[in-house]
């Protein structure tokens, strides 16, 4: 299967719900993104290496970079290799003297990693199908797909943002409605909550 590139284009934060953090990742040659629902220590973790700041001490991250270069281990590039039930699946392609092999990872993890190393991240059509947003270069919503924690704006930045989102009640909004939400949410860069509203909608057309 043909790989997509991808890049990490923004980390969004929920004031309203203090754990819930977005990494958006976007198509390198196009206009989906794909955001994923991470932890909050993941979240941190790929800030600071965003951010190129130097923790007093190693984070796990930093530890286990240290320790593949120590061993000579390099990370060629991580593929998000799966989604299963809203879930990302991904593997981390490494190389040592010898050989080169794929380990399983969170894709949180591999992401963290893939900063740190610089190197390419990737996934497949079928998952930018199903879990993507694709924005026209307007700004406003072409498409919308998706079954996982996931939503695409197109951006004229080079730089990751960092935002934050609010809350609706999405239950109570018509369809209609809920697209124009999305659309305005998008602008604002508010990934947490086209999350939200992205999966209300699709749970509506799946019933209709």
């Amino acid at each position: 299967m043909k790989k997509i590139e991808l890049e990490i284009v923004a980390l969004s934060h929920s004031i309203t719900q203090t754990h819930s953090y977005a990494v958006v990742l976007g198509e390198v040659a196009g206009l989906r993104r794909l955001p994923i629902v991470i932890g909050g220590f993941e979240a941190q973790a790929i800030a600071v290496a965003l951010e190129k700041m130097q923790p007093s001490r190693p984070l796990t991250h930093d530890l286990m970079k240290n320790f593949m270069t120590a061993f000579n281990i390099e990370l060629h590039e991580i593929v998000i290799s799966d989604l299963q039930e809203g879930i990302f699946y991904s593997k981390l392609v490494c190389s040592s003297d010898n050989d080169t092999i794929e380990i399983d990872s969170r894709t949180s993890d591999a992401l963290a990693l893939a900063v740190r190393f610089g190197c390419p991240v990737y996934t497949y059509e079928h998952i930018l199908e199903s879990a993507g947003i694709m924005m026209e270069d307007t700004g406003t919503t072409k498409k919308k797909k998706g079954a996982a924690g996931s939503s695409e704006e197109e951006e004229e930045d080079d730089e990751p943002t960092i935002t934050s989102g609010g809350k609706e009640n999405l239950k109570s909004m018509t369809l209609e409605d809920l697209e124009t939400l999305l659309n305005e949410v998008l602008e604002q860069e508010d990934y947490i909550r086209a999350i939200a509203i992205r999966d209300e909608i699709n749970n509506r057309k799946k019933t209709s």
